[in-house]
């Protein structure tokens, strides 16, 4: 696809995109890494000019991409890794109006993206939204599963009152679509860096470095380090193999407010915690198996990272992970929350070298399809289209030959 940038309206201004984040840096995430490099592919590949509103905190994880302006906020009591927005106030409201944004991008239905919304009707600026997560699957998680249905009934009203909404996968965007909600829905999937993410990265010497066997296979669990990540259920299977006699190593990549509960349950267990860039890579593919059981990722950032580094994939049979895989082709694919299921995949991959490395190059193979100049360029054709029907329905409108013609939207695709 390839991406072609006009002037604005008024033949004067670049495209400008005010974006609002509940976590743009402060905290790594796989929402906010890809924020950033779409902030980045849209100030260098558009000339867009990108302002950041998002909660701040006092050692952010990684050096914002684009300008960024750090909003009112406080810690979540229950997940204190995080951080809550309290909405819009009015020194951050009229930095936004001096800064006239052409179109507003939520990414996070909080209070700051409810505010971010009111004001782009008032702007009649194009609103779109990108999903990155479905809160209410956490729920559960925290003993608040009785508020799941309220909650998905806000997220569902949140999204409904935006223009267009981008969901991480067809299965989530019709899901969307069959609320019948008053917005258009599109997808945005995301990508992966070959450059980064590959197999030649592995590392015999950084396996020793951990105190890794090489003669044993290495499963690998790599992300945050909370519950809702499927940590039980991942603690589960392992007691389960080793309960088999089976021959492995384990391997957790990552930190987060778990890591104590998760540490005494994998007592062996190599934790490297939080590890990014080529580290990140160099410890990914020096394993062999990758193993997540999460069931509440929208897409799985972390599944795609693992299958460009070649591993052998053992995952949740979950709709965001089925966009991606499929059972027996390029991954094991086991029933949600039964732990039983996963160790039996587990053991066929172990106790067979070669199936082992078929699965991982077919994953492999896979991963290529997922290039991020190509992902974020479906961004980009959705803020066109969003332009264009802004342009369209609410702009004066030119006669030429008898026909009505818009003034040209800001940017197109071609």
């Amino acid at each position: 696809m390839n991406v072609k940038v006009s002037t604005y309206a008024d033949g004067a201004r670049p495209l400008r995109i005010a974006l609002f984040s509940g976590n743009y840096n402060y905290t790594l995430d796989g929402a906010n890494k890809s924020l950033n490099r779409l902030v980045g592919h849209l100030e260098s590949a558009l000339g867009a000019v990108v302002r950041v509103y998002s909660p701040t905190g006092p050692r952010p994880a990684f050096p914002p991409t684009g300008d960024l302006v750090s909003v009112p906020s406080v810690k979540i009591p229950f997940r204190k890794d995080y951080r809550l927005a309290l909405g819009l106030p009015e020194a951050v409201r009229r930095d936004i109006l001096a800064f006239k944004p052409t179109l507003i991008h939520l990414s996070a239905p909080d209070l700051l993206g409810s505010a971010a919304l009111r004001l782009g009707r008032t702007l009649k600026v194009p609103v779109v939204a990108s999903l990155h997560t479905l809160f209410d699957s956490y729920l559960d998680y925290y003993a608040l599963g009785w508020l799941r249905p309220l909650a998905r009934r806000e997220l569902w009203k949140f999204y409904g009152a935006c223009d267009y909404v981008m969901a991480p996968t067809e299965a989530i965007a019709d899901e969307l679509r069959a609320e019948k909600l008053p917005t258009r829905v599109r997808t945005w999937a995301r990508g992966v860096d070959p450059e980064l993410f590959n197999p030649e990265r592995r590392c015999e010497a950084w396996r020793l470095s951990q105190g890794l066997n090489p003669d044993r296979p290495v499963i690998v669990f790599l992300g945050r380090i909370v519950m809702e990540k499927g940590l039980a259920a991942f603690a589960e299977t392992i007691r389960l193999l080793e309960g088999a006699g089976r021959s492995f190593q384990v391997l957790v990549i990552g930190d987060g407010p778990a890591r104590p509960w998760f540490q005494q349950r994998l007592p062996t267990a190599v934790f490297t915690g939080f590890l990014t860039g080529g580290a990140l890579a160099t410890a990914l593919a020096s394993g062999d198996i990758f193993l997540n059981p999460s069931t509440t990722e929208t897409f799985g950032n972390v599944n795609l990272e693992a299958m460009a580094s070649g591993l052998a994939m053992v995952c949740a049979d979950a709709p965001n992970t089925r966009a991606l895989l499929h059972h027996e082709r390029n991954a094991l694919l086991c029933a949600p929350d039964k732990p039983s299921t996963y160790a039996e995949a587990l053991s066929v991959l172990l106790l067979d070298r070669e199936t082992r490395r078929r699965m991982g190059m077919a994953a492999l193979e896979r991963s290529t399809a997922y290039r991020w100049t190509e992902i974020l360029n479906e961004v980009v054709a959705v803020y066109a289209e969003a332009l264009t029907r802004r342009l369209i329905s609410s702009d004066p409108i030119r006669e030429t030959g008898g026909l009505a013609e818009p003034r040209p939207a800001a940017l197109s695709v071609l």
